[in-house]
C-alpha cells in the first residue's frame, strides 16, 4: 500500500519523489495511457483512494451497471499501473546513468591517484639526486680542506725557512769585522764585485717588477675571492633551507678565504724583507770589499730563496686555478639547486591543483552514489506498489495467477549443440516475468506473473506466494497447483527434498507460516481451528491418504493402497459454492510437527512408479487441504478460510516414458484426466456457457477453484533439456490460456462455522 514505511522510511506520494513538487502533466513521464485519458497525475492519496474506492450499487441486481463500473474501475487502475511502468522506467534510465557517471568518476580518480604515485616518484627521485649532490659536495670540501692545510704546512716550513735565513744574515753582521780585517786582499776583486753587482741589481729589478705584478694579481685576485665569497652567502642561504649540512661547508669556505688573506700578508711581508735587504746590501756596499768571500755565500742563500719564491708563486697559482674550478662547481650547483626549487614549486602546484580536484571527484562520487541509492530505493518502491496493483487488478478480473519455474539440467542432460533452450529477456519490462524457449531455430516468448530461473531457491519461490498464503487465515479460499511433464519438478517444489530442511517444499513453508500467524494474532483475541485431509486421484479413482484401514499391496502401484476395500468416494458441491468428499479422513491438528508427520505418511502412500524419464514418478494426482476456522473473541467475527495445494502428475509421451502393463493404464487415466482439466481451461477463456468440469475427477474437484470465487495460483513446471523442448512449449502455451482466464472475484468468507465440521471444502 502506497505510504506504507519500508526498511524504516516512509515512503513519499508518487507526487513528490523528485524533488519536492508534484509531477504535473508537463513533468510526467510519457505513458501509453495518455493518449486515451490525458495527461494524469497520481499521488498517494489518488491511489489510496483508488485501491480503497468501493463500488456504488443503486441496484444490487443490476448486473450490467455493476460490469460497466467494474470495467471502469479496471479502466482507471490500467491508467495508474501504466503511470507507474513508466515512472519505473524513468527511475532505471536515471539509475543507469548514475551507475555510469560513478563508473567515470571512480576511473577519473583512479587516474588521478596515478598522476599523484608518478609525480611521488618523480619528487622522490629528486630529492635522491640532490641528497647525492650534496654528499659528493661535502667530499669535495673535506678534499680541499685537507690541501688548504697542506698549504698551510708549507707555508709554516718556509717560514722557518726564512727565520735561518735571518740568523744566517745576524751570523754574516757578526763575520763582517772579520771582512773589514781582509778588504784589502779583496780590493782585486772589486771591479770583477762590480760587475757582478750591476746583474745582481738588474736581477733585482726584475724581482721587484715581479713582485708588483704579483702583488696586482693578489689584488685581483682578493677582489674575486669577495666577490666569490657573495655569492657562496647566496649559495649558503639556498642551501640551508634543503640541509644544513652546507653551512658547514660554507664556514670552511671562509676560513679556506682566510687562509688566502694570510698568504697574502705574508708576500706582502716577504717583499718588506725584500726591501729591508736591499737596504742592508745599500748600507754594506762601502764595505762590499770585505765581503768577497762571503759574497759567494749570499750568491748561494740568495739563489735559494729565488728558487723557495718560485715554488710560493707556483703553490699560488696552483690555489687560483683550484679556487676557480670550486667557483664553477659551486655555479653548476646553484643552477641545479633553483632548477630543483623551481621543480618543486611547479610539483607542489600541480599537486595541490591535483589534491582539490580529486576532493571534487570525491564529493561528486558521494553525491552521485547517494543519488543512486535514493534511485534504487525509488524502483524497490515503485515495484512494490506495482505488484499490489497488479495483484489488485488480477483479483478484480478474477484471473488465474501463474508461475513458471525452470528446473537445472541433470548431470545426465547435455546441453544443446545450438545453445540454450530456454533464455531470458533482458528488458525492463519483461525482466524476472518474460521467458524465450527456442524449438527447430524458432523463438516463442511468453509473459507470465513470475518466472523462477534454474538457480532460484526455494526460500525465494515461497516469498512470492506468502501473501496469497496469508490470504487463507484471512478468511479466502486458496488454490495452489503445479502443473507440468514428468520430471520437470512439480513434486520438489511443492515438497521439497526430504532431510535437508533448506530445501523444504512450499506445502511445508505454507504451514509454518499460517502456524507463524496462527500464534502471533493470538494477543489480538484470535482462536483458529485447523484441520487437514489428504487424497490422491489414481486411475480417476479417489483414495483417501490418511485412512487407517489400509488393504494388501495389489502390485499396481509400488506403494500400499490405502482406504477401505470397495469404498467409494464422492464429490458433492453444495449451492454456497463449497465442495466435500464423502467420508474422507479429516484430522484436527495444533501444530506443525503433526502436519510433517501426515505428510510423511501420506508420502510413503502415494502411488509412484519407475519410467525411463523418471526413476521416482508420481502416477496419481495429490491434494492436501487445510481448513482453517477462525474466531475473534472480542468482536464476534468469524472466518473460514481453505488452502488446496496440489501435486498433479506429470503429462507424458507414451513414445518417452516406455510404459507397458499398470504403467502404460495410469499414463492414460493421467493424460485423460490433464486433457479435460485442458479442455476446462479452453471453455473457460472462451467464456462458453457450458464449462466440462465433469468429464473427469480432477476437474471436477477443482471446479470451485476454476469456476468460483477463490484466489488460484497455477506453476507451471518445465524442463531445460532439448530432448524436453516439445513438452515444455505445450506447457508453457497450456499456462498461457491459464493465466488469461478469468474466474471470478474472490470472496471473504466470514459466515459462521457449519454444523457438519468434517468437510474438506475447496
Amino acid at each position: 500500500m502506497v505510504g506504507t514505511p519500508i526498511n524504516g522510511r516512509t515512503r513519499p506520494s508518487y507526487g513528490v519523489v523528485n524533488g519536492g513538487h508534484d509531477l504535473g502533466p508537463s513533468s510526467a513521464p510519457p505513458s501509453n495511457a495518455g493518449s486515451d485519458y490525458g495527461a494524469i497525475e497520481f499521488t498517494r492519496e489518488d491511489v489510496e483512494a483508488l485501491l480503497n474506492e468501493k463500488a456504488k450499487r443503486k441496484d444490487r441486481f443490476n448486473y450490467k451497471e455493476r460490469c460497466e463500473n467494474m470495467m471502469d474501475y479496471i479502466k482507471r487502475l490500467k491508467v495508474c499501473i501504466r503511470w507507474f511502468q513508466d515512472l519505473e522506467i524513468s527511475y532505471s534510465l536515471e539509475q543507469e546513468k548514475l551507475k555510469s557517471s560513478l563508473e567515470l568518476a571512480q576511473q577519473r580518480c583512479m587516474e588521478i591517484e596515478l598522476l599523484l604515485k608518478i609525480k611521488e616518484d618523480e619528487l622522490n627521485s629528486i630529492i635522491v639526486e640532490m641528497r647525492r649532490n650534496c654528499t659528493s659536495l661535502q667530499e669535495k670540501l673535506v678534499k680541499e680542506e685537507s690541501e688548504k692545510t697542506a698549504a698551510a704546512e708549507s707555508l709554516v716550513k718556509e717560514r722557518e725557512a726564512r727565520l735561518n735565513f735571518e740568523r744566517s744574515q745576524n751570523t754574516l753582521q757578526e763575520d763582517l769585522g772579520r771582512a773589514q780585517r781582509d778588504l784589502q786582499s779583496a780590493n782585486q776583486k772589486i771591479s770583477s764585485l762590480n760587475d757582478m753587482y750591476k746583474r745582481l741589481q738588474d736581477y733585482i729589478t726584475s724581482l721587484q717588477q715581479y713582485n708588483g705584478k704579483l702583488h696586482s694579481e693578489l689584488s685581483t685576485v682578493e677582489t674575486e675571492l669577495k666577490r666569490v665569497e657573495k655569492e657562496k652567502g647566496a649559495v649558503v642561504e639556498s642551501l640551508t633551507m634543503l640541509k644544513g649540512q652546507l653551512t658547514l661547508s660554507m664556514s670552511s669556505q671562509e676560513e679556506a678565504t682566510k687562509q688566502k688573506d694570510a698568504l697574502a700578508s705574508e708576500v706582502g711581508s716577504l717583499r718588506v724583507e725584500l726591501q729591508q735587504v736591499r737596504d742592508e746590501r745599500d748600507r754594506q756596499l762601502s764595505q762590499v770589499q770585505t765581503l768577497t768571500t762571503e759574497l759567494e755565500k749570499s750568491k748561494d742563500s740568495t739563489e735559494k730563496s729565488c728558487s723557495e719564491l718560485n715554488n710560493l708563486t707556483i703553490r699560488t697559482n696552483e690555489l687560483e686555478a683550484k679556487c676557480a674550478l670550486q667557483d664553477e662547481r659551486i655555479k653548476v650547483l646553484q643552477d641545479k639547486l633553483t632548477t630543483a626549487e623551481e621543480k618543486l614549486q611547479v610539483s607542489d602546484i600541480s599537486a595541490n591543483e591535483t589534491r582539490t580536484e580529486f576532493e571534487g571527484q570525491q564529493k561528486l562520487v558521494h553525491e552521485l552514489q547517494r543519488r543512486l541509492e535514493d534511485a534504487e530505493y525509488k524502483v524497490i518502491v515503485g515495484e512494490k506498489l506495482r505488484k499490489e496493483l497488479h495483484n489488485t487488478i488480477l483479483e478484480l478480473k478474477g484471473n488465474i495467477r501463474v508461475f513458471c519455474r525452470v528446473r537445472p539440467l541433470l548431470p545426465d542432460e547435455a546441453c544443446s549443440t545450438e545453445g540454450k533452450v530456454i533464455s531470458y529477456p533482458t528488458s525492463m519490462e519483461a525482466s524476472g516475468r518474460g521467458l524465450e524457449l527456442t524449438q527447430s531455430g524458432q523463438k516463442h516468448s511468453f509473459t507470465f506473473d513470475k518466472v523462477f530461473a534454474p538457480d532460484a531457491l526455494q526460500e525465494e519461490v515461497f516469498i512470492e506466494i506468502s501473501q496469497l498464503v496469508q490470504s487463507a487465515l484471512d478468511g479466502y479460499k486458496v488454490c495452489i497447483f503445479a502443473y507440468g511433464q514428468t520430471g520437470s519438478g512439480k513434486t520438489y517444489t511443492m515438497m521439497g527434498r526430504p532431510g535437508h530442511p533448506e530445501e523444504k517444499g512450499l506445502i511445508p513453508r505454507s504451514l509454518e507460516q499460517i502456524f507463524q500467524a496462527k500464534q502471533s494474532q493470538k494477543p489480538q483475541g484470535w482462536k483458529y481451528e485447523m484441520q487437514v485431509s489428504m487424497l490422491e486421484i489414481y486411475n480417476e479413482t479417489i483414495r483417501d491418504l490418511l485412512s487407517t484401514n489400509k488393504s494388501s499391496s495389489d502390485g499396481t502401484p509400488t506403494r500400499v493402497e490405502n482406504g477401505t476395500p470397495g469404498k467409494q468416494y464422492s464429490i458433492k458441491h453444495d449451492a454456497n459454492g463449497n465442495t466435500h468428499v464423502s467420508d474422507l479422513t479429516v484430522v484436527d491438528v495444533q501444530s506443525v510437527k503433526e502436519v510433517a508427520f501426515l505428510l510423511s505418511q501420506a508420502a510413503n502412500s502415494r502411488s509412484v512408479g519407475k519410467t525411463q524419464m523418471n526413476e521416482q514418478s508420481s502416477r496419481s494426482h495429490f491434494v492436501f487441504t487445510l481448513r482453517i476456522y477462525g474466531v475473534n473473541e472480542s468482536t464476534d467475527q468469524q472466518v473460514q478460510g481453505i488452502l488446496n495445494l496440489i501435486d498433479l502428475a506429470g503429462s507424458e509421451r507414451l513414445s518417452r516414458s516406455g510404459s507397458t502393463g499398470d504403467r502404460l493404464k495410469e499414463t492414460q487415466a493421467i493424460n485423460k484426466s490433464l486433457s479435460s482439466l485442458s479442455d476446462v481451461i479452453f471453455a473457460l477463456a472462451k467464456k462458453e456457457d457450458h464449462i466440462p468440469f465433469r468429464n473427469s475427477k480432477l476437474t471436477y474437484l477443482l471446479q470451485p477453484c476454476l469456476g468460483g470465487d477463490s484466489k488460484t495460483l497455477m506453476f507451471v513446471n518445465i524442463s531445460p533439456d532439448q530432448a524436453s523442448a516439445g513438452e515444455s512449449l505445450c506447457s508453457l502455451r497450456f499456462a498461457s490460456r491459464v493465466n488469461a482466464c478469468e474466474i471470478g472475484t474472490p470472496r471473504r468468507h466470514t459466515n459462521g462455522r457449519p454444523i457438519e465440521s468434517r468437510l474438506t471444502y475447496f
